[in-house]
């Protein structure tokens, strides 16, 4: 496989490193106590821990090594691990993540398949012994997972590492910026930077990456698509749900349901038949959330218990894993979660690749591009807090017609922005020489 540098031994650079090391090496204990008192909540998080620390048994030889943090970027990453599988049938592909939803999520999708480990831990020793026991071919890290002794150790090795689907705020910029030079030494040691937009290859080149190795693809995430079974787990879950209607607000945060209780309250005073569709972002707060809709005095049922949904019910809890797809199928809108609080938002397209009309709040920055697309189409349209989604709800719930003009518009913005797994996987297949590099 290609490698294009050379390995640096750059003074400045190393001290640089070294202070970022000596800092990680230091929050270590507060690394795996964090782990064990999450591991309270969400038991995943106390499992395999000798993992992140490349410790215990022998990761699998593989000859890709892909790094998805969660759920999002493990759906993300589905099409392009299946297409990476049918080009290369003899080449072994290892998964990790960071978290163990993300690990549920991957087992989910291909089965005993595609290996799984945890992340390893940022610290040159513990991933000199990850990439000693996997011997990767060629390293995919998704998103915006930049870590410097990775790339460093990946470079020493010849391991060409490709950041795919990538995307960069301009909040995240910022970031990077007040460490400039970790930041500029890192990106460089990427052999391609395959982002999502051009305003994503902008910041990316400003902070240190070569031009001649960002390149535009598009996200992945509009590559998407709706199997036949989701359309029927979708017709199963209106059935259970009966005729009424339905709004779902997917992978909310903390301080975020609060508001989305009082709209849904506001919406019941106009719609007394509607139903909310609650779907957390993170497992181990569901029962919190089921309290918080007690305590605001609303009929709750749970998705996790097979509870009925009655007339009287007012909230249906998405409190499982792997159903926010067909839960967001079934609704007839759709509120992506993240926005009313400043998170950044979450992911537009699985709402509008099912026809189904978007709604965003204020802080949309994770994915501004997409989001504007959206908002730009007519396919999603954004409201400033709780009274004005409420609003905005009764006009939609309330107007069949409207819904399907909006959720039309939505779908054809997923339609015309396919095709960026092709260009991503060329990209790949450039990183590692299976063709020649494109002219800049």
């Amino acid at each position: 496989m290609m490698q294009e540098r050379v390995v640096r031994n750059d003074g400045p650079r190393l001290a640089t490193r070294g202070l970022y090391t000596l800092i990680l090496r230091l929050a270590l204990p507060l690394a795996l106590a964090r782990l064990y008192w999450r591991g309270l909540k969400a038991p995943g998080y106390r499992r395999r821990v000798g993992e992140r620390l490349a410790w215990g048994e022998p990761a699998p030889r593989a000859s890709v090594w892909i790094h998805a943090v969660s759920v999002g970027e493990v759906q993300a990453a589905g099409p392009m691990i299946r297409r990476l599988q049918s080009r290369f049938p003899d080449s072994g592909i290892l998964v990790t993540t960071t978290t163990p939803t993300g690990a549920e999520r991957l087992g989910e999708l291909f089965g005993e398949g595609v290996a799984h480990r945890y992340t390893p831990y940022d610290l040159p020793g513990v991933v000199g012994r990850f990439l000693d026991q996997v011997r990767p071919g060629l390293t995919i890290v998704m998103e915006t997972e930049i870590w410097p002794n990775l790339l460093a150790a990946c470079e020493q090795r010849a391991i060409p590492v490709v950041l795919a689907n990538a995307r960069l705020s301009e909040r995240s910029a910022h970031g990077y910026a007040r460490v400039a030079e970790l930041s500029r030494e890192t990106l460089e040691r990427f052999s391609r930077i395959a982002v999502q937009s051009r305003g994503d290859a902008e910041r990316f080149m400003a902070l240190g990456a070569a031009p001649e190795r960002v390149r535009v693809t598009g996200s992945i995430k509009f590559d998407l698509r709706q199997p036949a079974s989701q359309r029927d787990c979708a017709e199963a879950l209106r059935r259970l749900w009966g005729q009424r209607p339905v709004w779902v607000a997917a992978s909310t945060h903390e301080g975020e349901e609060s508001m989305l209780l009082q709209a849904h309250r506001r919406l019941l005073a106009r719609i007394p038949r509607a139903l909310l569709i609650l779907v957390p972002r993170h497992p181990e707060r569901f029962d919190r959330v089921a309290a918080l809709v007690a305590r605001h005095g609303l009929a709750l049922a749970r998705r996790s218990r097979q509870e009925v949904c009655g007339e009287e019910t007012a909230v249906f809890l998405g409190d499982t894993m792997g159903e926010l797809p067909a839960l967001l199928a079934a609704g007839d809108v759709a509120f992506i979660g993240g926005s009313l609080v400043p998170i950044g938002g979450h992911n537009l397209l699985e709402a509008a690749a099912s026809g189904v009309p978007v709604l965003v709040g204020p802080h949309t920055f994770n994915f501004a591009a997409i989001t504007e697309m959206m908002l730009e189409a007519g396919g999603a349209e954004r409201v400033p807090d709780a009274e004005a989604l409420a609003e905005r709800l009764r006009t939609w719930l309330a107007d069949a017609a409207l819904r399907a003009e909006v959720g039309a518009r939505g779908l054809a913005v997923v339609e015309r922005n396919r095709g960026a797994l092709d260009r991503l996987l060329e990209v790949i297949e450039e990183a590692v020489g299976l063709q020649p590099p494109a002219a800049s």
